[in-house]
C-alpha cells in the first residue's frame, strides 16, 4: 500500500503501471499480479486501505472537545501549498475520480469515501451542539456545504495552479462559518484555529502519515528480523 502511494504521487493515475508500483517493494511484478488481477484491483484495495486509515485518525481524535476535532478536519483537507507529496498524492487522486463517471467499481468507492466524510463531519456538529459548543444548525447541511467548499478549494488549487486558494478558503470558512457556529463562551484553541495553523504542521495529515506509519512499520519489521 505504501508502494501504491509513493508510485501515484510521482506518476499519476493515468500513467501508473503495476511495475512502478512493483519497483518500490521488494516483490515482482508477477507476484503482484498472483494477489490482483489488474491494476484497478490493486488500487480499490488502495482506496479501501485510505478509508481504514483515515477511520484510525478519526478514532484518535474522537476524545478532543468537538471545536478541536473540527479545526482538524478542516486541516486533514486544507493543506497548506508547501507540501508538495501531498499535493501529488491529490492530483493523482482528483485523477481516480475523474473515472468515476465511466468505472462502476471505483465510483463504488468514491461514493463510500463521500459518505464517511459527510458522517465523521455530521457527528462533529452534533456533538458540538449536544455539548454547547456550536450554536443551532442542521449539521447535514453544514457538513455538505463545507465539504463542498472544501473539496472546490482543493480542485482549483490543483487544476489552475493557484495556491493561495485553499489558505484563502481556509480562512473564509473560519471567519465566516465558523465563529457564526461556534457558541458565545467556545473559541478555538490558538494552536488549533483553522486561521493560524502553521502551512507545514504534519500532525493530523493523512497522506504525510501513511508513508511514515508503514515506515515505522517496516522497521520493526526488520528489527525482529535482526533479533
Amino acid at each position: 500500500m505504501r508502494a501504491a502511494y509513493e508510485a501515484l504521487c510521482e506518476h499519476g493515475y493515468t500513467e501508473l503501471t503495476a511495475q512502478d508500483i512493483a519497483d518500490r517493494t521488494d516483490k515482482s511484478k508477477s507476484l503482484l499480479f498472483y494477489h490482483y488481477d489488474s491494476k484497478e484491483d490493486l488500487l480499490a484495495d488502495f482506496l479501501e486501505f485510505l478509508f481504514e486509515r483515515f477511520d484510525d485518525r478519526v478514532a484518535e481524535t474522537r476524545d478532543l472537545p468537538p471545536v478541536e476535532r473540527l479545526a482538524t478536519f478542516v486541516d486533514w483537507f486544507l493543506y497548506g501549498p508547501g507540501e508538495n507529496d501531498r499535493q501529488s498524492f491529490h492530483v493523482a487522486m482528483l485523477e481516480l475520480r475523474t473515472q468515476g463517471p465511466y468505472n462502476d467499481r471505483f465510483r463504488e468507492k468514491l461514493r463510500k469515501s463521500d459518505d464517511q466524510l459527510r458522517e465523521i463531519l455530521e457527528e462533529i456538529l452534533r456533538d458540538g451542539l449536544e455539548a454547547g459548543e456550536f450554536r443551532d444548525h442542521d449539521p447535514e447541511t453544514t457538513a455538505a456545504v463545507l465539504i463542498a467548499a472544501f473539496d472546490g478549494a482543493r480542485i482549483r488549487q490543483l487544476t489552475i495552479g493557484r495556491d493561495a486558494y485553499l489558505e484563502e478558503v481556509r480562512e473564509g470558512t473560519a471567519t465566516w462559518v465558523f465563529d457564526d457556529l461556534l457558541a458565545e463562551d467556545a473559541s478555538f484553541p490558538a494552536d488549533r484555529d483553522p486561521r493560524t495553523l502553521p502551512e507545514n504542521d504534519h500532525q493530523h495529515r493523512l497522506a504525510a502519515d501513511l508513508g511514515a506509519d508503514t515506515r515505522e512499520a517496516d522497521d520493526e519489521t526488520a528489527e525482529r528480523d535482526r533479533e
